[in-house]
């Protein structure tokens, strides 16, 4: 009896042996958690320094508006102090706003209008002021608006209406990741950066604006007042300069 009890007891003591696959599988697991908590470390360290580059950059341009802002009135105090006046550098950045339809209009018209990407109504595009654009505004000009935007304006459609043309597919700009992926060859890396570019008519203003999908804005708020005839006749059509950013702020 005593001898059996021994036997018993050394038999509770003796562990079951785990199989080599169950090992290697426990083993491989570990493996597996490890490096996911450094690839996740890794990242949020990577997001935190990225973080303080944006935030950098934005009060870099923040100071950089502010200062051409005071510089302007500056020039236009002295003007004034000698007696002349100051006339500011022609703009370098248009918008324009499709403002009609399809009906009776010309197949170059038509043409003209795609080639800027205004293929809808109400539909929005940022252009360089050159004088291929302003020859190319002038056959289509009883379709569209357009005039000179002010930062306002910019930051506010591209925040508000701004989507992102990635793989020919329209995204919306929720994340600066989606921005980087794309335009991060061109060193802009958040929306601050694309709105830098945009407004400032920077080197890279081609792809930023290529990257930007053609805003769709509504119908302005208590309507046009004549689409058929001229802004300077009265009615929506044609070249507004300044005056376009009352017309988007009803519109956004």
């Amino acid at each position: 009896d005593g001898c059996a009890r021994q036997r018993g007891k050394k038999d509770e003591t003796k562990m079951a042996p785990v199989p080599e696959s169950v090992l290697k599988k426990r083993k491989r697991d570990e493996q597996w958690a490890a490096q996911k908590a450094a690839d996740r470390e890794a990242q949020l360290s990577a997001l935190k320094k990225k973080k303080k580059v944006i935030f950098k950059r934005a009060e870099q341009y923040v100071k950089e508006y502010v200062s051409q802002e005071q510089d302007l009135v500056r020039m236009k105090r002295a003007a004034r102090a000698k007696g002349s006046f100051y006339v500011p550098a022609e703009p370098k950045l248009l918008l324009v706003v499709r403002i009609r339809g399809v009906c009776d209009m010309h197949p170059k018209t038509r043409k003209i209008l795609q080639l800027l990407r205004l293929r809808q109504i109400n539909n929005a595009v940022f252009l360089k002021a050159n004088k291929a654009i302003m020859n190319m505004l002038r056959r289509v000009e009883p379709y569209v608006a357009y005039g000179y935007p002010n930062l306002k304006t910019v930051k506010e459609l591209v925040y508000k209406r701004g989507f992102g043309k990635i793989n020919k597919n329209r995204i919306p700009l929720t994340d600066n990741t989606i921005i980087e992926d794309n335009l991060g060859k061109h060193d802009i890396i958040c929306i601050e950066d694309l709105i830098h570019e945009i407004f400032t008519v920077g080197p890279s203003f081609k792809e930023a604006n290529n990257f930007l999908w053609p805003m769709k804005l509504s119908s302005p708020k208590g309507g046009f007042t004549k689409k058929r005839l001229h802004y300077i006749e009265g009615g929506d059509a044609g070249n507004r300069e300044e005056k376009i950013n009352k017309l988007i702020r009803q519109m956004n």
